[in-house]
C-alpha cells in the first residue's frame, strides 16, 4: 500500500483509475504547499533561534502528536497563535532594551557627579548620621528613665540649701583663702546625684505682689539673730514676725529706700527715680544687694535690677531676694570675671556691698567698668566716701583718693557726691582713653584679651569692651519699652534681620497662649477660668520667677511681657550654642551665660517655671558632655515644690 503523507487524512482508495488520478494530483499539490510552508518556517526559525535564550518555549514538543496521531510542526506559521506569539516576543524584547538603556543612563549620571557635589552629599549624609545617633541616644536615655530614677536617692537634711560648685570647707582644704574660698569651683565630682528635699516646714510662697513684702521663715536659711544683726543698708529694712519676715521699706522706723532712690535720681540730675527710664536706665546690677529692697522699690518704676552677692551658707542675700520674687544670683568680684558680656548694664549700684574697691590695684573697678554700658552710672554708698569721716582718718582718706583717681583713669566723671553716696558717669566716647596721659593705668585690652562674653575667666588688668560692636551710649538707645524692639541697624550688629525677631516673638506669643490654656486649671485653681479668658488680677497668678534655660533672642521673655504676665525672666544663653546674650541684654532684659553641665549659681527652690525649649537637643548632642539625668536633677533642684507635687511646672524639651 502507498505510504501516507503528512497533512493528508481520510483518503479513500477506489478501484476507479480516475479517482486514483485525482488523488494523485491532489497529493502533488499538497506536497508543493508543504514545501513552501517549510521554507517559510525555516526563515522564521532563523529569526526566533537567537532569542530562545531569553524566552522559554511553552509550545508542544517538536515531536509531539496531534489529535489525529501525526507529529505537529513546531515552526508552523501563518496561524493566529503564531502571530500572537511573535507580537509578544517583540514587546518583551522592547522592554529589555528600555531597562538596559535606563541602567546605562543611571550609571553614567552617577559617575558624572563632580567631586564637590560628592563631598556635599557626603557631608549631608554625615550630618544625618550624627543626628540619627544623637536621637537614638536620647531615646535610649528616655527608655532607661524609670530604671535610672530608681537609682536616685534623696539628699540628707543637711543639703536642704545645697549648691554644687560652692563648698567652702573643701575650698579651704584645697588652700583657697583671702575670700577666694567662697568662689565658685566646679570640678569633677562637685555635683551630688541626689534629689534635694525642701525643709520640713516649707510653705508655698505668697503670691506676687504680696510675696514681695512677706516671706516664710521656714523657706530660707536664716535665724532671728541674723535678721536683727544685719548691718547692710537694705538688710535692715525687714522685721521678724513669728513665722514670717516682713520687708517694710516705707515704714518710718526703717531706712527709706524711696528717699534713697530719690536722692540718687537728683544727684544724676533727674526729678525723681521715675525719670530713670528717660535717662536711658533700664537694667541695674545691684552688687551685695542685701535682701533686694532697692530692686523691689524700683521694679514699680519699670526698672529691672539684678542682685548679685557672694555665696553664704546662711543668711543668704540671694536666697531671700529670690524668695521675694526678685531677680538674683550668686556672683562675686573675688577672682573671676562675671558671666555677663561686656557693656551689659545701664547702672551699677553698691550700697555698703562689702567690696573693697581699692584692693588688688583696682582690679574690681576694672571689672565693674567692663560690664557697665557707655554713659552708664556707677553709684557707691559707703562710709569711706563721707568727707567728714575721711578727714579725721588718714587711712580712709588714702583709700578714697585711690578710688577717685582710679575712676578718673577709667574715664568716669564724678558728677555728684552727697553724704555717703557718690555717683560717677562712664564716658560715652572711646576717644577719652587715647587722651589720657601716656602710660596711664589701666591700659586698653587688646582684641585678643577683650573677650565679649567671658565665662568665669580670671579678672583682667585692662579696660575691656572698647572693641565691642555694642558700644552705644545709653542716651542714644530707645527708652523702655520701645527698647525691646531693636531697630534694623541694631539687629545688623548681630547679623539678624528684623523679620527674624518678629517671627521669633510671634512663635513664643503663640506658645505662651498655649501654655496658659493648658496650665490655667492648675495655676488658677483658686480662681477657676476657662482657656482664653483673661487672667485674674494678682495675687492669683502663681508664677513669678521664670528661668529660660535656652533663651535664644529673648522671645519667650518678650511674649510673657506682651501678654501682661506678672513675671520676670532669667534669660540663660548656654555656652554650647550661639551667643545672643548681648542682644538679650540690649533689649532691656536680664540674663547670664551658663554651661548647663554645671550647676546654676542659685539656691534650691527658687523658680516657679523652667522653660527649656531645645535645650536637651543642644546639650546632649555636644559630644555627650553630660547626661540627661544630670540636666533633669538640676532642674528639679531649681524648681519650687508646690501644689500637686510640681505638676504645674512647665518643662518643654523642644526636640
Amino acid at each position: 500500500p502507498r505510504p501516507l503523507h503528512r497533512g493528508v487524512s481520510g483518503i479513500r482508495v477506489s478501484g476507479n483509475s480516475n479517482d486514483f488520478w485525482d488523488a494523485e494530483v491532489k497529493d502533488n499539490t499538497e506536497k508543493e504547499d508543504l514545501d513552501r510552508n517549510h521554507s517559510s518556517s525555516q526563515s522564521f526559525l532563523s529569526l526566533r533561534s537567537p532569542f530562545r535564550f531569553f524566552f522559554q518555549d511553552n509550545s508542544p514538543s517538536k515531536y509531539g502528536v496531534t489529535e489525529h496521531g501525526f507529529t505537529a510542526d513546531p515552526f508552523g506559521g501563518g496561524t493566529p497563535r503564531s502571530r500572537h506569539r511573535l507580537t509578544m516576543l517583540f514587546l518583551k524584547l522592547s522592554l529589555v532594551v528600555i531597562v538596559i538603556l535606563a541602567l546605562t543612563g543611571s550609571f553614567w549620571w552617577t559617575i558624572s557627579i563632580s567631586t564637590s557635589s560628592r563631598g556635599h552629599i557626603f557631608r549631608g549624609y554625615r550630618r544625618l548620621q550624627e543626628q540619627l545617633v544623637s536621637d537614638l541616644w536620647d531615646i535610649g536615655e528616655l527608655s532607661l528613665g524609670p530604671s535610672r530614677l530608681k537609682e536616685i536617692e534623696f539628699c540628707s537634711e543637711e543639703f536642704e540649701n545645697y549648691i554644687p560648685c560652692f563648698n567652702v570647707s573643701e575650698n579651704v582644704a584645697l588652700g583657697y583663702s583671702d575670700g577666694n574660698e567662697y568662689d565658685r569651683l566646679c570640678g569633677h565630682g562637685s555635683r551630688k546625684s541626689c534629689l534635694v528635699l525642701p525643709p520640713v516646714n516649707y510653705k508655698i510662697p505668697l503670691r506676687w505682689p504680696t510675696g514681695k513684702e512677706v516671706i516664710w521663715v521656714a523657706n530660707v536659711k536664716i535665724t532671728g539673730q541674723e535678721v536683727f544683726s544685719s548691718g547692710s543698708l537694705t538688710k535692715r529694712m525687714m522685721m521678724l514676725e513669728e513665722d514670717q519676715i516682713s520687708f517694710r521699706s516705707a515704714s518710718l522706723m526703717f531706712d527709706g529706700v524711696e528717699d534713697y532712690s530719690h536722692q540718687i535720681a537728683e544727684m544724676i540730675g533727674l526729678r525723681n527715680e521715675s525719670n530713670f527710664i528717660q535717662a536711658g536706665v533700664r537694667t541695674i546690677l545691684d552688687i551685695g544687694c542685701g535682701y533686694g529692697s532697692f530692686g523691689a522699690h524700683l521694679f514699680s518704676k519699670q526698672l529691672l535690677t539684678m542682685c548679685i552677692a557672694n555665696y553664704e551658707s546662711s543668711g543668704s542675700q540671694v536666697q531671700l531676694t529670690l524668695e521675694r520674687g526678685l531677680p538674683a544670683m550668686i556672683g562675686s568680684f573675688n577672682s573671676k570675671q562675671l558671666p555677663y558680656p561686656s557693656l551689659s548694664f545701664d547702672m551699677l549700684h553698691c550700697a555698703r556691698c562689702g567690696v573693697d574697691w581699692d584692693k588688688k590695684d583696682g582690679i574690681f573697678l576694672i571689672e565693674a567698668d567692663r560690664v557697665l554700658k557707655p554713659g552708664g552710672y556707677f553709684v557707691w554708698t559707703s562710709p569711706l566716701t563721707n568727707v567728714h569721716t575721711f578727714l579725721r582718718d588718714k587711712e580712709k582718706q588714702k583709700r578714697w583718693n585711690f578710688v577717685r583717681d582710679f575712676a578718673e583713669n577709667l574715664c568716669w566723671e564724678l558728677i555728684s557726691q552727697q553724704d555717703e553716696t557718690v555717683v560717677w558717669k562712664k564716658t560715652n566716647k572711646k576717644s577719652c582713653y587715647s587722651s589720657r596721659k601716656p602710660g596711664s593705668f589701666p591700659p586698653i585690652c587688646s582684641k585678643g584679651q577683650d573677650v565679649e562674653s567671658p565665662y568665669y575667666q580670671p579678672l583682667q588688668n585692662c579696660i575691656g569692651g572698647t572693641n565691642s560692636r555694642q558700644w552705644v551710649p545709653i542716651e542714644e538707645r530707645a527708652t523702655w519699652p520701645f527698647r525691646s524692639n531693636l531697630n534694623k541697624n541694631e539687629l545688623e550688629l548681630y547679623g539678624l534681620h528684623s523679620e527674624e525677631l518678629v517671627v521669633d516673638t510671634a512663635n513664643y506669643k503663640t506658645a505662651v497662649r498655649n501654655y496658659w490654656s493648658l496650665l490655667s486649671p492648675l495655676i488658677f485653681s483658686d480662681h477657676p477660668k476657662r482657656p482664653g479668658d483673661e487672667d485674674p488680677s494678682p495675687p492669683y497668678n502663681m508664677f513669678r520667677n521664670v528661668l529660660d534655660m535656652n533663651a535664644h533672642y529673648g522671645g519667650f521673655n518678650a511674649a510673657l511681657l506682651e501678654a501682661g504676665k506678672s513675671v520676670w525672666v532669667m534669660n540663660v544663653v548656654p555656652t554650647t550654642g550661639p551667643n545672643y546674650l548681648p542682644l538679650v541684654l540690649d533689649r532691656g532684659y536680664i540674663g547670664v551665660f551658663h554651661n548647663w553641665c554645671e550647676a546654676f549659681p542659685t539656691y534650691p527652690r527658687t523658680y516657679d517655671m523652667v522653660h527649656a525649649d531645645g535645650l536637651l537637643s543642644l546639650e546632649t548632642s555636644q559630644y555627650r558632655r553630660c547626661t540627661m539625668l544630670d540636666l533633669l536633677t538640676e532642674i528639679d533642684r531649681l524648681l519650687r515644690p508646690e501644689v500637686l507635687n510640681q505638676s504645674y511646672q512647665l518643662f518643654k524639651s523642644g526636640h
